[in-house]
């Protein structure tokens, strides 16, 4: 079991922009409800890559930010739990550590992994760095997004505690790697799309590039999108 740090956020600007974004997170401080959507007061800016119910909840693991403290070390002092936009901060658990389809318990409610994040550029922009969302997506610091299968009401404090997962699912890590390999194999991503719990929309994507390796097992692949750059309007 793992205790845990929530963390909820309104809307604000980003500060060069002006752009609203949800990642300015705070602690909770009562019992916090946790809904289809995710937790109650929690604010997502554009919900055509963020929330909704298979990126219901966002988790980072705590034992990443002082990797990130000792890359951008003039912004270390702001990389504390909750400040990349995550709902949930544990220390002791990591992408090797938890499965697609792995459930959990958080206080009354249940929460399935289904998806690795995508980091953006607003992780940069919210820091005032170059890079930091693209070092987080190369080295798979990314945490990642649950499910609500069953909806409950969690505090500052309440464990994590891991309720089982698919047998033979992937680890996190594994099913990244395996992603965004240059030439993955075959197998491994059909076994991947098949791993009950995973999200439908990255189910998708796999399955569209399996079928893609498939058709054309001699020509060059597009590399994966493993992070959302600065849109060129912007």
């Amino acid at each position: 079991m793992h205790p845990t740090q929530l963390f909820i956020g309104e809307l604000r600007p980003l500060p060069q922009s002006g752009r609203p974004s949800g990642i300015f997170k705070t602690p909770v401080c009562a019992p916090v409800s946790i809904a289809e959507t995710g937790f109650a007061g929690d604010q997502q800016a554009d919900l055509r890559v963020h929330g909704g119910p298979e990126k219901a909840v966002h988790l980072y693991p705590a034992d990443h930010y002082p990797r990130l403290a000792a890359a951008f070390p003039e912004v270390a002092a702001q990389l504390v739990p909750g400040s990349l936009g995550e709902n949930i901060s544990v220390a002791g658990l990591d992408e090797h550590a938890v499965r697609i389809g792995e459930t959990f318990a958080l206080g009354s409610a249940v929460l399935q992994l289904c998806q690795p994040r995508n980091p953006c550029w607003k992780i940069d922009e919210r820091f005032g760095v170059d890079g930091m969302a693209a070092l987080i997506a190369r080295e798979q610091l990314t945490g990642w997004y649950f499910r609500v299968c069953q909806p409950g009401l969690a505090d500052n404090g309440t464990p994590l505690r891991s309720l089982g997962a698919p047998p033979q699912a992937p680890t996190l890590y594994a099913a990244m790697h395996s992603w965004q390999a240059h030439r993955p194999d075959p197998a491994q991503l059909e076994q991947l799309a098949a791993t009950p719990g995973i999200a439908r929309h990255w189910q998708a994507k796999i399955e569209q590039r399996l079928a893609w390796l498939r058709a054309y097992p001699a020509a060059l692949p597009t590399p994966v999108a493993s992070f959302h750059p600065r849109p060129a309007t912007d």
